[in-house]
């Protein structure tokens, strides 16, 4: 049994759970998230509980029991708490700066590079050198932090660039031994 498909989603008050034909959707304080999921998973609702079950041992059910309900959860945390991703700027001249909705940032090209915020994502500069993205869906704030560090990476020999708040950058040496003889 997939121990984390059989674990019970807990329903906080103030979150209303509508389970239809193979499509959920979750209502709360921040929002309204609607997903389908698979027809072979059973997805009822016990109280205050929610409860995914698998029909049988199949492979393929097994891979979607956990799935669906990490989804699920998902969506009941997005719509109570929300979701966000920080971003950190590295780098001599590198900032960012909020104008009305626009994120306009200065990475060392000839040019700047401006993000808009959407309906269901909101983006914040508290500094020159941070960004916080908010949203309620936690693939669509992971997918749009993931677009806004693809514009620059950071690279292993200075570490400039735009990494995450808790990411690892392994560095490297740069060349060694030049001009001796």
């Amino acid at each position: 049994m997939s121990r984390i498909g059989r674990k019970p989603i807990n329903i906080p008050a103030g979150v209303d759970v509508t389970i239809g034909d193979g499509v959920i959707t979750v209502k709360g304080p921040k929002g309204t998230l609607t997903k389908p999921f698979h027809t072979n998973m059973t997805v009822k609702q016990e109280g205050a509980e929610i409860i995914v079950t698998r029909p049988d041992d199949d492979k393929l059910n097994r891979s979607l029991h956990g799935l669906t309900r990490s989804n699920i959860h998902n969506m009941v945390e997005g719509v109570t708490n929300g979701f966000a991703k920080e971003l950190e700027v590295n780098g001599v001249g590198y900032r960012v700066q909020k104008k009305g909705k626009e994120l306009v940032m200065n990475l060392g090209f000839s040019h700047q590079v401006i993000f808009e915020d959407t309906d269901d994502i909101t983006i914040e500069a508290p500094t020159p050198n941070k960004i916080i993205i908010r949203g309620i869906d936690k693939q669509k704030v992971g997918q749009f932090a993931a677009e806004v560090r693809e514009k620059r990476p950071p690279e292993p020999y200075k570490g400039k660039g735009i990494k995450y708040v808790n990411e690892f950058i392994r560095r490297k040496e740069g060349k060694a031994g030049k001009g001796k003889k």
